[in-house]
């Protein structure tokens, strides 16, 4: 019998232009921790197409990563994936900066979580990225002097609607709290579906 795997249509559509992306500002080899992976479905699409990409999957729901080793099965290049919530430090890979990885990739968490999940994010993937290392977040967010559209707005009511410390979040205060980390801001590209891929370098 064929094993059923959770699916999000969301990750379906919008892997192509992210992994376009990620395609221009990651190396050809590089080792990357993917925070909130869910599914498992970008692991299991960036990794495919990108073998020479190390990519270490992590969840904070535990009972998500066997369903990301199923869907991962068969490819070298991902491992095990790790239960990781952003909120309970320390994160991997420890102190040896051997260890480190090249980049954090973390794609629609900021608004489906409190506001004290930015912080601890972009602090923690610091922590473990090397020297010019890279940090990618994919999502909606609002953009100073620049009005959202319809459906953005729409998707902000809904998840205030649904638990009132969620929420779209305001780019130039992710910019602040990636700046505290030691992180600084190389360019903010606009991907389909009026998201943006945010793209921070540790400094």
């Amino acid at each position: 019998m064929t094993e059923r795997l959770p699916f999000s249509p969301a990750a379906d559509r919008n892997k192509d232009a992210i992994l376009d992306a990620l395609g221009r500002l990651l190396p050809a080899s590089v080792s990357v921790l993917e925070i909130a992976s869910g599914s498992g479905q970008h692991a299991q699409h960036f990794a495919a197409a990108r073998p020479g990409w190390r990519w270490q999957p992590s969840e904070a729901d535990a009972g998500l990563l066997p369903a990301i080793d199923a869907r991962c099965r068969g490819l070298a290049n991902v491992l095990p994936a790790i239960r990781l919530n952003v909120l309970q430090p320390p994160w991997p890979p420890g102190p040896d900066p051997a260890a480190r990885f090249g980049a954090v990739y973390c794609a629609n968490l900021l608004h489906i979580a409190p506001w004290s999940s930015c912080p601890a994010l972009l602090q923690g993937a610091a922590a473990c990225l090397g020297a010019g290392g890279r940090v990618l977040l994919y999502g909606p967010y609002r953009v100073d002097g620049v009005t959202t559209t319809p459906g953005n707005e729409a998707f902000d009511a809904d998840l205030k609607a649904r638990n009132a410390a969620w929420g779209l979040r305001t780019l130039s205060a992710v910019e602040a709290e990636a700046r505290a980390a030691g992180l600084v801001m190389e360019e903010v590209l606009a991907l389909p579906a009026n998201n943006l891929l945010l793209v921070f370098r540790k400094t």
